[in-house]
């Protein structure tokens, strides 16, 4: 058995010896921080199939067959390259009109498996794919890019020659307590404006 799987398992199995070392399932549960419904599961899982039983037992296999057939992915694809900007909810009605019935949430599903689920990801994926087909953009995919454009200056996300080369702060003066010091006005996140 390779280490990835016994780490996989190592706390399961230090629960049952735990249970046996105490002579209490309850205890050893508080100790672990499991319920005994999780320890029975395992316990069961050990009786009935040794230690490999134990890791079988929480790996879920994919079900296929929940799965949209690869005719309907390739066109959620090949549609996310054509309409970046558009969200799932327009793809799946816009697909509905060319006679491909499927739900908003089937989209997101084939957007994650295939690294698209947000805009910035299916626009580089459009540029990739631009670089290596060498198509003719449409005015919807170009509008995308300019927009994608325009938001990174918004941002912040500008390209310069070398990292930090374009690095300001601006700060003011708000005031000074006593014992703290001078007070600089912060945003959300804690950084100093």
């Amino acid at each position: 058995m390779n280490s990835v799987p016994q780490n996989v398992i190592k706390h399961k199995v230090g629960l049952l010896n735990l249970a046996t070392e105490l002579g209490n399932v309850l205890r050893a549960c508080k100790v672990m921080g499991f319920s005994r419904d999780t320890f029975y599961r395992y316990q069961s899982a050990m009786q009935a199939g040794g230690v490999e039983a134990l890791l079988d037992a929480n790996r879920k296999k994919p079900n296929l067959r929940n799965r949209v057939d690869e005719a309907t992915e390739a066109a959620i694809a090949l549609f996310a390259l054509e309409q970046p900007a558009f969200g799932q909810v327009c793809v799946s009605n816009e697909l509905r009109k060319r006679g491909i019935f499927i739900f908003p949430s089937g989209v997101r599903s084939v957007w994650l498996r295939r690294d698209l689920e947000s805009f910035k990801k299916r626009l580089r994926a459009l540029e990739r794919h631009v670089a290596q087909t060498g198509e003719v953009l449409t005015e919807a995919q170009v509008v995308a890019l300019e927009k994608k454009q325009e938001d990174d200056i918004v941002y912040g996300e500008i390209e310069t020659e070398h990292p930090g080369y374009l690095g300001s702060q601006d700060t003011f003066y708000v005031g000074t307590i006593k014992g703290v010091g001078r007070i600089l006005p912060t945003d959300l996140c804690g950084h100093v404006r």
